[in-house]
């Protein structure tokens, strides 16, 4: 438990390498850190529907949301949004996405996988819940709740997620595992 938690306070994957493989391994870019959540978000689906006076939008149908290099898929979100003060723009702030069904965020060589996915725009975090798994490379971690602070670049990763979830509140062993890569030495 103490080395899980010392490896996902220092950065993830990269903490991990270096701990299981030795010093001299290389450490991982965190690629999630200083992520714009400013830029535009675009979507993709095979449906949308606004519901203007609840101010939000149901996308459903093979979803794909871009946002500055990172990718956002699942079968169903819903983007919670605020009109902009009329000041010569129509147009909305994306406040929060909720995906569900295979959800899946990547971007550069870094994926998270799971039930469900919550980003907070105005936080910066990316909150999954349910059967999570965080991968960089042949790197792994699983649990059952997973943090993105894409301030940072910081990812942690709990065993059990706190409620929410219908069959979702635990990975199987309630407990969270992880595989490394170590690189080859010379005797």
């Amino acid at each position: 438990m103490t080395r899980t938690l010392i490896l996902l306070s220092t950065g993830l994957v990269g903490a991990a390498a270096m701990m299981f493989a030795g010093a001299s391994a290389p450490s991982f870019a965190q690629v999630f850190r200083n992520h714009d959540s400013n830029a535009p978000v675009n979507f993709n689906a095979d449906r949308i529907e606004v519901q203007d006076r609840a101010d939000r939008v149901v996308v459903s149908g093979n979803v794909v949301v871009t946002q500055a290099g990172m990718t956002l898929n699942a079968a169903r979100m819903t983007v919670a949004y605020s009109k902009q003060p009329s000041g010569g723009s129509n147009g909305v702030d994306i406040d929060r996405i909720d995906a569900s069904g295979n959800v899946v965020v990547t971007k550069a060589d870094q994926t998270a996988r799971g039930n469900v996915a919550i980003y907070d725009l105005n936080s910066k975090l990316i909150t999954m819940l349910g059967n999570v798994t965080l991968t960089q490379g042949s790197n792994r971690l699983s649990g059952g709740r997973l943090v993105m602070d894409l301030n940072s670049g910081r990812s942690t990763v709990d065993g059990r997620s706190s409620g929410g979830v219908p069959g979702a509140a635990t990975s199987p062993s309630g407990r969270v595992s992880g595989t490394f890569t170590v690189p080859q030495r010379k005797n």
